[in-house]
């Protein structure tokens, strides 16, 4: 069972997201709360390993809550979601110590994949914003060599067939599709390539995939 709490100041949007997390049978919320003294409480007295954080802003002050939690609670790990996906929000709440991040185009499944790839160790990041943080790396990578020297024999041949597809912009329900698996078997098929080749998140996946010429930019 995975223990979840929501810290969100709108009571209506706060309830949506626990009622799209209600027929999962292994997530269970524990709390929900917009006051944030009240949230280091609860974070004393309950066992939650997911806290989800609605961001309204990118203050100081903001920030600062993410960097206090990560410090007062090593074990739980910070999963954004909000609309305000720019890079220099994003990049700001994974210096702060977020290790996920939802922006306004993440459905239920992008909840839920996020929640598992958190609760296995690695960090999230929603399709739109792993392509912000690739573009990025791409246009870094320009003047610089592509080569990687990793053995891709790491992999299974179903594995590179996963990495091939996702990083040509499949989502998992369309890869489960078509190679007729679960959407469950996809997502465990990805945590198990970054954990074979030591990568820490999505993002990585793709550069790898980049690096060795599994998919093409």
């Amino acid at each position: 069972m995975i223990n979840i709490a929501f810290l969100d100041e709108h009571k209506l949007v706060s309830d949506a997201m626990v009622n799209l997390l209600s027929d999962v049978s292994d997530l269970k919320v524990v709390f929900v709360t917009n006051d944030k003294t009240i949230l280091h409480e609860k974070l004393s007295n309950n066992m939650v390993h997911i806290l989800l954080l609605n961001m309204h802003d990118v203050s100081i002050k903001t920030l600062n809550l993410i960097v206090k939690l990560n410090i007062s609670y090593p074990k739980i790990k910070v999963l954004i979601y909000s609309f305000l996906d720019t890079e220099d929000v994003i990049l700001k709440s994974i210096k702060a110590g977020a290790k996920g991040f939802l922006g306004k185009d993440s459905d239920k499944n992008d909840l839920i994949e996020a929640i598992y790839t958190l609760r296995n160790g690695h960090d999230y990041y929603s399709k739109s914003i792993t392509h912000l943080l690739l573009n990025r790396y791409i246009n870094n990578l320009k003047t610089n060599d592509l080569s990687q020297n990793v053995d891709l024999n790491n992999l299974s041949d179903r594995q590179i067939e996963i990495l091939k597809m996702w990083g040509n912009s499949n989502t998992n329900q369309e890869i489960a599709d078509h190679l007729f698996i679960s959407v469950r078997t996809v997502e465990s098929h990805k945590n198990h390539m970054m954990q074979k080749l030591n990568l820490k998140n999505t993002v990585d996946l793709v550069k790898f995939a980049i690096k060795n010429n599994i998919i093409e930019i």
